[in-house]
């Protein structure tokens, strides 16, 4: 092996462990999963067409990777919502923070399997912080906003009665933050972001951020967990 060659790989080495270190300081990612009570008010599973959800809760990599884990999701496709033009909705303009688009993900989910309660559940509970404003760990910005976008009056009186049942509760030790919205678009954001985790699991912001969430969710929910990922390249 050449001086050069070697010299790379000390450099490359370098670098990841300098982001690692990076992260582990600047990001309070990576906590713990945050047990959290069922919906008292949800849709019955039941035997229907394919549903969507579309849920925004920071970097769109890690709950992307997480919901492509839940039995009973057909696909999840990382996107933008929240904005008022699709002509915006591309990831160098959504990172501005000044497009109202918040980095998000589209569920598709059979009914009979899993309740869009459940999905909120795990949401709440794993995917993302809800009380983190406009943030979440290392990322900031308008765009990693916590926000439901609802598709029709019975998803928003399910998140709504969801959120003020868990502040009754008092789940969480700070107030959750997270919006509900009407879904106004999904747009779906570039190939190269679409099943990322999966594809990239030794990225450090992935292995730091992300890959912990995989297995909390297995902690947490093991009937809902799958151990095979849903891959929206698989669905093509």
């Amino acid at each position: 092996m050449s001086a050069k060659k070697i010299l790379n790989g000390i450099l490359a080495t370098v670098v990841v462990l300098s982001a690692v270190s990076w992260m582990a300081r600047a990001a309070p990612g990576a906590e713990a999963a945050v047990a959290v009570p069922a919906p008292a008010l949800d849709n019955p599973r039941q035997p229907g067409a394919l549903q969507t959800a579309v849920l925004a809760g920071g970097c769109f990599w890690g709950v992307q990777g997480v919901f492509e884990h839940v039995h009973g999701v057909r696909k999840v496709l990382a996107g933008y919502s929240g904005g008022s033009s699709a002509l915006t909705a591309h990831y160098q303009d959504v990172g501005t923070g000044m497009t109202g688009h918040a980095e998000s993900v589209q569920i598709s989910f059979d009914p009979a399997e899993v309740s869009y309660g459940q999905l909120l559940q795990v949401y709440f509970s794993v995917a993302h912080d809800p009380t983190q404003l406009n943030r979440q760990g290392p990322d900031s910005g308008s765009q990693y906003r916590s926000s439901i976008f609802y598709a029709d009056d019975t998803q928003r009186h399910i998140a709504e009665s969801y959120i003020a049942q868990l502040t009754e509760a008092k789940a969480f030790a700070r107030p959750i933050v997270t919006r509900v919205d009407a879904l106004k678009g999904f747009y779906t954001a570039e190939g190269y972001h679409q099943d990322f985790l999966i594809k990239n699991p030794s990225y450090p912001y992935i292995v730091y951020n992300d890959l912990p969430k995989i297995q909390n969710l297995k902690a947490q929910f093991p009937q809902l967990y799958q151990d095979a990922p849903v891959m929206v390249s698989a669905a093509r």
